[in-house]
């Protein structure tokens, strides 16, 4: 199996992580772990799956989400992702959405961890790739000690290859979804109390990240205690600009471009073939709308995209103009730093 170093991964969103957004990232860091929406089981087995599954070999290394809780379905499904070319298998069990929890899976198998242990057990008879497991530290009025420790040594006995824990719980009755990625308060200690007990499984931490000095913060040793990984959520995606410090910061490499300009420039010609196969414009550019966050003219940068973009047979032109709204200068600013 080959082995995934999971020090730093963009978290699966919906409506978000989509294949443009991953080619996107995958320009501003060569070593991030990527991964896709969370999938249903359903739509995996009977739906389009090269419209769902189909990615570019760039956006390696890139990670299948599952979601489901029928273990023969989540294996077939796995050999599907796997067949596919991805490098992991994620099942989900972080999700509150009402339509995640009338599936039966999601953030409410965190009352189910024998459960979940069998769907990895059945997943990774199935595939030769790695399996992982994306949680909460628990739902409701569930301990939080009791709930993430035991979904842990269910997985962990089950052959998991890794645990990513978004460090708050999930609220399904009495908030939204939106509310569940705020509310609940964060809690990072009780992760660190989790990699003290498993010291060789690698144990990654979600929630709340907002920065890159935040997760190199994360990544220090508590109490002689040290995380595998850091998994940024929305901070990447609302400021992609951040990922051009994480082959750098994280892994001592050079950034793949040496600002957000060139970024853009680098992204021209996937648009131009994605065009040709007649994608629209506005489904690429909605992804990079943040990439200048805090310049002097993202403003325009942003209002030029999602005015233009969204227009029948917008092209490269519209990415130009747009691109002109920002100096040069100022993407350039971050070599000479």
């Amino acid at each position: 199996m080959k082995k995934i170093d999971y020090k730093f991964s963009v978290a699966p969103m919906m409506d978000w992580t989509d294949r443009h957004c991953r080619f996107f990232h995958r320009l501003m860091s060569r070593r991030a772990l990527l991964y896709t929406e969370m999938l249903t089981t359903g739509a995996v087995i009977h739906g389009d799956r090269e419209r769902l599954l189909g990615f570019d070999p760039a956006e390696h290394p890139v990670a299948l989400q599952l979601g489901g809780s029928e273990p023969a379905e989540l294996a077939a499904s796995a050999r599907i992702g796997e067949d596919f070319g991805y490098d992991e298998i994620d099942l989900n069990c972080g999700c509150p959405s009402d339509r995640v929890q009338s599936g039966r899976f999601g953030a409410c198998l965190m009352r189910e961890p024998a459960l979940v242990g069998d769907c990895v057990a059945a997943m990774k008879a199935a595939v030769k790739i790695a399996v992982t497991v994306k949680c909460r530290i628990g739902v409701d009025e569930q301990d939080p000690e009791e709930a993430l420790f035991a979904m842990a040594e269910s997985v962990a006995r089950a052959g998991a290859d890794a645990l990513i824990v978004h460090a708050r719980k999930a609220w399904l009755k009495g908030l939204s979804p939106r509310e569940n990625r705020d509310v609940p308060p964060l809690d990072y200690d009780i992760v660190f109390r989790l990699k003290d007990r498993y010291r060789d499984w690698p144990v990654i931490i979600n929630g709340g990240i907002a920065s890159i000095a935040h997760a190199r913060e994360l990544l220090a040793p508590r109490g002689g205690v040290a995380l595998d990984g850091v998994m940024l959520g929305r901070a990447a995606y609302q400021n992609p600009g951040l990922m051009l410090d994480v082959d750098p910061v994280f892994f001592g490499a050079e950034a793949p471009q040496a600002g957000e300009h060139e970024t853009v420039e680098a992204l021209m010609g996937y648009i131009a073939r994605e065009l040709a196969c007649g994608e629209r414009l506005s489904a690429i550019t909605r992804h990079i709308l943040g990439l200048f966050q805090g310049r002097p003219g993202a403003r325009a940068f942003r209002r030029t995209l999602a005015t233009e973009a969204v227009k029948p047979g917008a092209g490269l032109d519209v990415v130009r103009a747009a691109l002109a709204c920002v100096g040069r200068s100022e993407s350039l600013a971050r070599a000479a730093e």
